[in-house]
């Protein structure tokens, strides 16, 4: 597979033409559009994405490592595909609404100011994750592992206790309530 190293692409447009298919070192995406490419079996190490658009894109095997995603958006992504030897990445400001982790050990990922909603962890690693600022509006927690995670400051957020681990995870006031919806109870 080809290498390619610290290159910088600006407003290009890969639904037109595809970007190469190869292993990016240290590459800089800005304002480039990656709807529903195959982005299958690519690598990217240590590469920023922002303001991309990676929505219903196609990452089967597709290997980030250390990859920060800064306003994307990534309607729809099936990150449950991506090859998850060191998988690891953040997102900042992103719009990640129906995105699925299913299953992914993404242990200490960042979602900061994201829009999460309908996003699916179920059966997700989130150990030590942070969602702050982030809406997750029935978003879907289920067997999740969320020990140490941190949802201060997150918003809209809806899963239960008995069949999630939260361990440890960090809540703040008024949304903390959100542990308690399955019971249909009314707090004042």
């Amino acid at each position: 597979m080809q290498l390619i190293e610290d290159a910088n692409y600006k407003n290009t447009d890969f639904t037109l033409t595809a970007l190469p298919k190869a292993e990016y070192d240290n590459c800089n995406f800005t304002d480039c559009n990656f709807s529903g490419a195959n982005l299958s079996n690519y690598v990217f190490n240590e590469c920023s994405f922002s303001g991309c658009n990676f929505s219903m894109a196609t990452v089967g095997k597709t290997s980030f490592k250390e990859a920060q995603f800064i306003k994307c958006k990534m309607l729809g992504l099936n990150f449950s595909n991506c090859d998850t030897f060191l998988l690891s990445f953040t997102f900042d400001g992103c719009i990640m609404d129906l995105a699925s982790f299913y299953n992914l050990p993404i242990t200490g990922t960042a979602f900061i100011n994201c829009s999460l909603k309908e996003a699916d962890f179920t059966e997700a690693v989130l150990t030590k994750a942070t969602f702050s600022g982030s809406n997750l509006l029935h978003a879907i927690f289920s067997n999740t592992n969320l020990e140490k995670a941190d949802f201060r400051n997150a918003v809209n957020y809806t899963l239960d206790p008995e069949v999630n681990k939260i361990k440890k995870a960090k809540f703040s006031l008024p949304q903390v309530t959100g542990l308690l919806d399955k019971y249909n109870i009314e707090i004042n």
